[in-house]
């Protein structure tokens, strides 16, 4: 008997037909020399439905892909409608090659007879979710998402889905408007029932350029998704945003609270970190919710990875039952082999409301990106805890700004009082005696009025407290770290808090 069949008589092998990511990037290449053209819309019944109504049309789980082999991985169709205005064609490939997965309505649940009735029979579908025993083998918890545009969700076993990434970004916060390029064909190869991975393939297009994608997911308390992409240009691109993550900041520590707000904060992210490749630097900016667009741009030179992250994780951050913020996944690029000089845009937009996603980060190269290039970019998203990234040293636990002319903030007018708490990593091991020094730094011609640092017993780390005036009509722009003589004990905390806040009442 053969080694592999062997293997088979104690295991399921899944043989698969020949197909690569190159197949796809001759798809995408083909794509891009041609005229760009939209998708098919879904009928207009069907982008008019209400929130309520397109709830309503449930895909049945028992008819997931691979249910019939109590597969660990599994496959829920996503329907369209609503926000998903055109369909996707689906693929899997197996030991007979690549086939389509046909739209089957029955697969559906209608609670609406009067929309059940008008839905075609060749609707097809808007994306899918895949599901895998997380929390058990014998549950199937939904762990990513793939619909909308180029746009997927993922989470880590502990947590409730929140933030979003993107296949790519172009344009985003530019006054010409943001163009967004969609998946429009995914290739599902089908695991083996008890594989622990799995891969599958899309083909991305748009108006100003096609691209390539594989992905290899591993879900678990972190789940890791690799992706490899081949971007061909058919146009010139002003701002390519590469790796994109988008999430949602309303208000948290370091803004206002809206009127008649109960609850403390209210965000999917609460900072930026960022790794520098060159120089090895880790930097922090809290987020905030402008009053203005506010687009920042952080120089990296072979950046080693970014991401938004959800550092308020206690339920007393929020005391929201429903929302549970708290339980909202991180997210983090790690990028593979060396970007080259570009930088991490940080896009934060004005919104009234929660329900809006208002932040977007992603990298951009320097050189600009022209019609007729190939452009290669591997990396891996990861959806999980805020730890995400390994960073080793002292992290930024709170920001607070206040008013610097009254009681408790100072006695200069026009500054603002700033309280930073550092604590974790190379902090933990000093002393609450230990000589700590404050390096505190202002740009855009901002005047350090005062900074020192104290232990913090309560919270067992350390307080920066920093009285700062910006320059007239100007943001307020301060660096600080923490270091015990020549050694840098924290990451780089990089604030900006636009002329325009709601931090004063009277500005």
């Amino acid at each position: 008997m053969s080694a592999l069949a062997l293997l088979g008589a104690f295991f399921p092998v899944t043989v698969l037909a020949a197909f690569s990511f190159d197949d796809v990037a001759e798809k995408a290449r083909a794509l891009a020399a041609k005229p760009y053209q939209a998708p098919a819309a879904i009928p207009k019944f069907m982008q008019t439905l209400s929130y309520d109504d397109y709830q309503n049309i449930r895909f049945n789980p028992d008819k997931s892909l691979w249910s019939e082999s109590n597969s660990r991985f599994q496959v829920m169709m996503v329907p369209p409608g609503l926000f998903y205005r055109h369909a996707v064609k689906m693929n899997v490939i197996d030991a007979q090659g690549s086939h389509t997965v046909p739209f089957r309505k029955t697969d559906f649940d209608f609670a609406d007879p009067e929309v059940a009735k008008r839905v075609p029979a060749n609707l097809g579908y808007a994306g899918f979710k895949l599901t895998y025993p997380l929390k058990g083998e014998k549950e199937r918890n939904q762990f990513m998402v793939f619909a909308g545009a180029s746009y997927f969700r993922g989470v880590g076993r502990d947590n409730t889905f929140g933030i979003s990434a993107r296949g790519l970004a172009i344009d985003t916060g530019l006054s010409r408007g943001e163009e967004f390029p969609s998946f429009v064909e995914f290739w599902l190869e089908r695991p083996s029932p008890d594989a622990h991975a799995m891969t599958f393939y899309g083909l991305l297009d748009g108006e100003s350029a096609a691209g390539a994608y594989e992905f290899t997911v591993y879900p678990g308390k972190t789940t890791r998704l690799k992706v490899k992409s081949r971007l061909f240009p058919r146009a010139d691109i002003e701002l390519l945003g590469v790796a994109p993550l988008t999430s949602m900041f309303y208000y948290g520590e370091n803004t206002g609270r809206p009127t008649g707000e109960w609850r403390a904060q209210v965000h999917d992210s609460d900072g930026l970190q960022l790794l520098n490749g060159n120089s090895g630097e880790w930097t922090w900016r809290p987020l905030l919710n402008p009053r203005e667009l506010e687009m920042d741009y952080l120089m990296t030179d072979n950046v080693r990875g970014f991401g938004l992250l959800q550092r308020d994780n206690q339920f007393s951050d929020y005391q929201d039952l429903q929302a549970r913020y708290e339980l909202r996944p991180s997210s983090w690029v790690l990028t593979e082999g060396d970007w080259g000089p570009g930088q991490v845009v940080l896009t934060q937009l004005p919104t009234t409301n929660e329900t809006n996603d208002n932040i977007v980060a992603f990298w951009r190269p320097q050189e600009k990106v022209q019609a007729g290039q190939t452009l290669d970019y591997s990396y891996e998203v990861q959806f999980g805890e805020s730890n995400l990234g390994g960073n080793p040293m002292g992290k930024v636990m709170n920001t607070f700004v206040g008013d610097g002319n009254v009681v408790g903030g100072g006695n200069a007018p026009g500054a603002y009082r700033v309280l930073v708490d550092f604590g974790g990593g190379l902090l933990d091991k000093q002393r609450p005696r230990s000589p700590i020094l404050s390096n505190v730094t202002s740009l855009d011609g901002g005047e350090v009025l005062e900074h020192f640092v104290e232990y913090n017993e309560a919270l067992k780390s350390w307080r920066l407290s920093i009285l700062a005036r910006p320059a007239a009509k100007k943001s307020l722009s301060l660096r600080a770290f923490l270091s015990n003589g020549d050694e840098t004990l924290t990451e780089t905390w990089a604030y900006r808090l636009p002329a325009n806040n709601d931090i004063r009442t009277a500005q």
